[in-house]
């Protein structure tokens, strides 16, 4: 395949996955990412009138145009893959998931919940490794981080501009009535280095062949 294809089939396998784990970290209950907790949370009052799916593109169009104002640098044909399609597999997966796995014992759910980390992460780093252009959420805190905000004179660095976005979504969530719990932490805070396993190993070896450090420059 060429690398635009393999690009392009990075991105969609990617984004699937990470939505089907959604899916999977809510089926055991012990929280989600801080977006979809946030997504969540403030879908309970549409929930009689709108699907989780249809809900979150409606919410991703109102952050995409706040992308727009902010900047366009980020947003590209994975930003729509992710808007169109990601509410909608979490919504697909959870419903398949839920009636399947049912009874969940606590030692069912830790497994299942560590099944879900590894899946986001292998997803995440596909849809990474594309390199197709970001969700709409991670566009605002990359956007912000480039216009170098500073606070007490020091430039607000990329990951504390996420901490802080990631924490306002867990809040508003939670206000909302979504409850975060230690999934909602480590999809926070802790799957970089896996992430980084799978770019390194498989998928940038995948995308540029055997010699990917060569390969990682070349179109």
């Amino acid at each position: 395949m060429k690398t635009k294809i393999k690009r392009l089939f990075l991105t969609l396998v990617g984004v699937i996955l990470c939505s089907a784990s959604v899916g999977l970290f809510q089926l055991v209950a012990f929280g989600v990412d801080p977006f979809q907790c946030f997504a969540m949370g403030t879908h309970i009052p549409f929930s009689k009138v709108l699907n989780y799916g249809t809900y979150y593109m409606i919410l991703s169009v109102v952050f995409l145009v706040a992308d727009l104002f902010l900047d366009r640098h980020y947003i590209g044909l994975a930003t729509f893959i992710n808007l169109f399609l990601t509410g909608y597999i979490v919504d697909f997966s959870y419903k398949i998931l839920s009636v399947n796995l049912t009874d969940l014992n606590m030692i069912s759910r830790i497994l299942f919940l560590l099944i879900a980390i590894v899946i986001m992460c292998f997803g995440s780093s596909m849809y990474y490794t594309g390199d197709l252009g970001v969700s709409v959420y991670d566009a605002i805190s990359l956007s912000l981080a480039d216009k170098k905000l500073k606070l007490k004179g020091r430039v607000v660095p990329f990951k504390f501009i996420r901490v802080v976005s990631d924490l306002i979504c867990v809040i508003i969530g939670f206000l909302f009535g979504k409850m975060p719990g230690i999934g909602t932490v480590i999809t926070a805070f802790f799957m970089g280095p896996l992430i980084d396993y799978f770019n390194v190993h498989i998928m940038r070896p995948f995308l540029h062949g055997k010699n990917a450090e060569e390969g990682a420059g070349q179109e």
